[in-house]
């Protein structure tokens, strides 16, 4: 028997029509959404992908309402598969636990709508209350901690927020001869250019990194890195500004062009290798490793 596909038990995007001018659904949704063409949202429509807040599939001519909820699944045109596989290390009740692979995101974004780990964990498991408590980038490979159940959800939410919870990486990065370790990194993280990249900038800190050294080979060594604070790309500005760009890092120190695709056999050499905490509602400790390696 066939799997249904991810968009059958995912949850729709949904938008609260805007004020305006428009006599229809259809013509709220063109504008709103000026990169989605007129034709794409006909066949949403046609495939029974543009519901209203009942979950009533909306056609056409259905009129415009200011306010009106809509559901909407977002999709990507001939999207490309990412030919690397995630594995479950851990399911119950409440938690699931997954080895991410290099170059798959966790959530829909931009050209990834079904070559996600939350679509493919969807799909396999059958459960559309999956969520992601935490995110790494698309980039990194390892560990990826999600919710499978509403009812607890704040609880494990409640851990990242109050840093509660242990995280600990690996990166293979240019060695760093000049400082002592262990090593205690801290910097004012801001918004960079592009608009994906992170930078540090004048001012209070707001983002901390513990280093050390597991292991050395020649030019290269392999670091242990644990983020105390969790601010976007944080490992990867971290190491670049202490002059040990993560090995085959796209975005730092310099970012590729944009149309450059990914090249599978040189993956960022950064890992999400553990995760502990205290579960808030056994009050056991818990701990979990991922079973990928990075090599040199």
């Amino acid at each position: 028997m066939p799997l249904p596909s991810s968009s059958a038990v995912m949850r729709p995007s949904t938008l609260h029509l805007p004020p305006g001018a428009w006599a229809t659904v259809l013509d709220c949704l063109c504008d709103h959404f000026p990169a989605i063409d007129r034709a794409t949202w006909l066949a949403r429509m046609q495939r029974g992908k543009v519901l209203d807040g009942d979950g009533a599939p909306l056609d056409a001519a259905h009129p415009y309402r200011v306010g009106l909820r809509i559901h909407y699944f977002r999709e990507v045109a001939e999207e490309t598969p990412i030919p690397f596989s995630e594995e479950i290390l851990h399911l119950d009740e409440h938690l699931l636990v997954v080895d991410k692979p290099h170059f798959l995101p966790v959530i829909p974004s931009g050209p990834y709508v079904e070559e996600t780990l939350l679509a493919r964990l969807t799909r396999r498991l059958g459960n559309p209350q999956l969520v992601p408590l935490h995110r790494i980038d698309r980039h990194t490979a390892g560990l990826v901690l999600f919710s499978t159940n509403p009812a607890s959800r704040d609880h494990y939410h409640a851990l990242f927020r109050e840093r509660q919870i242990d995280k600990h990486y690996e990166a293979i990065a240019p060695a760093l001869a000049q400082l002592d370790f262990p090593y205690r990194h801290t910097s004012r993280m801001v918004r960079g250019e592009p608009f994906f990249r992170m930078q540090e900038a004048p001012g209070t800190p707001n983002s901390e990194t513990l280093l050390a050294v597991l292991e050395r080979n020649g030019e290269l060594w392999r670091y242990a890195l644990q983020p105390v604070t969790g601010r976007q790309h944080q490992l990867r500005v971290h190491l670049a500004a202490l002059g040990a760009p993560i090995c085959n890092d796209p975005f730092y120190p310099q970012p590729l062009p944009a149309d450059v695709a990914d090249d599978y056999r040189r993956p960022l050499k950064l890992l999400a290798r553990g995760l502990r905490f205290r579960d808030p509602l056994s009050g056991e400790q818990r701990a979990f490793a991922s079973r990928l390696q990075l090599d040199w």
